[in-house]
């Protein structure tokens, strides 16, 4: 088969064919569930998925790739394929997607010397390495090769960026040189000069806006007089910060929105179509002159929510789409009116745990379940199996370090009989939690622009903890380093000789636990952090959940070994996304690791997900 760019539509063997188009990220979804929600994109009328591909991801350390489990791309595609729908990838290399580092490897940036997203030589030879190793997955998986993919995006949003054409010429010229050849396509909002400068003659511009469609469609049509219009970023909700109320949009007024679109002709991806979860540590932030880290869950409000279940937006983009194209029928559960399925325990086949095919009713309805975490262990005691120690004379970066993400502690000796005032150089990046010999004193946060902090007398042991909160990922603050910028001094006298060492907490180390699971079963109810605590708990069934962890303040959650992410008191979310495959039938282990303090050594695995408080 063939895709091109006519001069009004696109074209699939010669005839007129509209992409209506939904993105799932598999970086994003557990791999055993790419299955069930790609199937309930078709269900909504949709013949085409949108994926990114994350970097950063694939590339953790430089030269070494991995396409493996939940980064395995190319079944990802072939399950697109087997469902009978097309897809689009959009490789980047920068992505933003709220992805930490927007999708960049960090590495990158470690000797200040490389220019990212312009025309230079060391960038330029990072990505042709990253594109290489992407051939062998996307080149046979064409459509002309009788696969999936018919359309290909080079960057992203580059006209909110920079505006260089010779290094978007450079970058159409390797995605060619590695054997693509699907039409290649670039996306700016239809704004200012946005499309022109973010954009080729040779790269077929489309627009990302979720709103005014008629006026955003007409804009785009200035910038581009022929070929096929397409929204291929339709917004359709928006993302989480934490500290901020859970985004929500209106299921009428973002289909009436659609349905313009569609009736002037546009095709569309919508953004998102199910957005799943910012597992581990992976989720990024902004900063426009002030910190804001992005929350764990990525639900975006969209027609499929978090757990994969069928939202009133699904029904509402599903009745617009059928005016313009036939679509399947749905089976009796997924019905308006019974698509809310709360109190169910996920909708991700009869089993939840391999994505079933989406045409059997969910499991039966199943009960929270309280779990005590009846064995705790401080942190300090945990550090002989978390740590590999280096000596310094000054504070390193997470970067020199070879720390991604996560959390670093840093240590010194200090002789301050009569205490002092710690001060950070330049900026904390992102989150300290200061003590001294094992008692916490008070936290420094990025968000407050912290950077001084009074110490009690002590003659003894300084400890940093610093947690990495997410890289920004858009913007200029891109590609920034963690740690405590600037050195770090006591009534301005720098600190010097200094020991550091990376968490190793995604994925926890095996020996971590093993000695967590020996500590004594505690019998208080309340947790004094820095502390992990462990606890177990029986399942009949393993459909998806939703841990709480209400009393907790700020820390990490693990099931079974699995990091589900970050949780924070501040919200707006309250629960962590249990995917069913991390469950097993019979016992399950839950760890947090708790920063501050908890009230209660009690979470639950709760059947339905709470996003927290909306604007309205």
């Amino acid at each position: 088969m063939r895709f091109a760019i006519g001069d009004t539509d696109f074209l699939l063997d010669g005839e007129p064919h509209r992409v209506l188009s939904g993105a799932i990220h598999y970086f994003r979804v557990h791999p055993d569930l790419w299955a069930d929600r790609i199937h309930k994109a078709r269900l909504m009328g949709l013949n085409t998925v949108e994926t990114y591909v994350a970097w950063n991801a694939h590339e953790a350390t430089p030269g070494t790739f991995d396409f493996t489990g939940g980064l395995d791309l190319g079944r990802f595609l072939d399950l697109v394929a087997a469902e009978g729908m097309h897809a689009i990838v959009r490789p980047g290399p920068y992505i933003c997607a709220e992805w930490t580092n927007g999708g960049l490897p960090y590495w990158l940036f470690t000797d200040g010397t490389v220019g990212i997203r312009r025309d230079e030589p060391q960038f330029l030879a990072a990505v042709s390495r990253y594109l290489d190793a992407l051939a062998p997955i996307l080149v046979p998986r064409q459509i002309d090769a009788g696969g999936p993919i018919v359309l290909v995006q080079v960057e992203n949003e580059y006209g909110a960026y920079g505006s260089d054409p010779v290094y978007l010429t450079k970058l159409e010229a390797m995605h060619r040189s590695i054997g693509l050849t699907v039409p290649f396509t670039s996306v700016d909002q239809p704004m200012g000069t946005m499309l022109e400068d973010g954009s080729l003659p040779s790269l077929h511009k489309t627009g990302s806006f979720g709103s005014r469609s008629a006026a955003r469609l007409e804009r785009l049509r200035q910038a581009q007089p022929t070929g096929p219009l397409m929204c291929s970023e339709f917004w359709d909700g928006w993302f989480d910060s934490w500290g901020e109320h859970h985004h929500t949009t209106s299921a009428s007024d973002s289909a009436a929105d659609l349905d313009v679109l569609l009736a002037a002709g546009g095709s569309v991806n919508v953004y998102m179509f199910h957005g799943g979860t910012n597992f581990g540590f992976t989720n990024g932030a902004n900063d426009k002159g002030v910190y804001r880290p992005i929350a764990t869950s990525y639900d975006y409000d969209a027609p499929l929510d978090e757990a994969g279940r069928p939202t009133a937006k699904f029904h509402a983009f599903r009745d617009v789409i059928a005016r313009y194209a036939p679509v399947p029928e749905l089976p009796a559960w997924m019905e308006p009116g019974a698509s809310d399925m709360s109190g169910t325990s996920g909708g991700s086949g009869t089993s939840g745990t391999s994505g079933g095919s989406g045409l059997e009713a969910p499991v039966a309805p199943a009960t929270d379940l309280a779990v005590r975490l009846d064995r705790s262990t401080p942190l300090r005691a945990l550090l002989p199996q978390l740590t590999s120690w280096t000596t310094h004379d000054t504070v390193p970066t997470f970067d020199q370090l070879g720390a991604a993400s996560g959390f670093v502690l840093y240590r010194t000796e200090v002789d301050l009989p009569t205490g002092g005032v710690l001060t950070v150089g330049t900026e904390v990046r992102d989150r300290v939690v200061v003590s001294v010999d094992g008692r916490p004193v008070g936290v420094l946060e990025r968000e407050h622009h912290d950077r001084a902090i009074a110490l009690p007398p002590v003659t003894g042991t300084l400890e940093l903890l610093v947690e990495d909160q997410g890289r920004v990922d858009y913007g200029t603050r891109i590609g920034e380093p963690k740690g405590l910028i600037g050195g770090v001094a006591v009534d301005g006298v720098p600190l010097e000789r200094w020991s550091a060492s990376p968490l190793a907490l995604d994925p926890i180390a095996p020996v971590a636990l093993a000695a967590l699971r020996e500590a004594p079963v505690s019998e208080g109810d309340e947790l004094a952090g820095p502390v992990v605590a462990i606890g177990s708990f029986d399942l009949s069934d393993v459909a998806d959940r939703f841990l709480a962890l209400d009393g907790f303040r700020k820390g990490v959650a693990w099931v079974n070994g699995f990091c589900l992410g970050r949780f924070w008191s501040r919200g707006p979310q309250h629960t962590l996304a249990v995917p069913g495959p991390v469950l097993h039938q019979g016992e399950n282990e839950v760890v947090v690791f708790e920063l501050h303090a908890s009230a209660s050594r009690t979470v639950s695995l709760r059947v339905t997900p709470d996003l927290g408080h909306t604007e309205s």
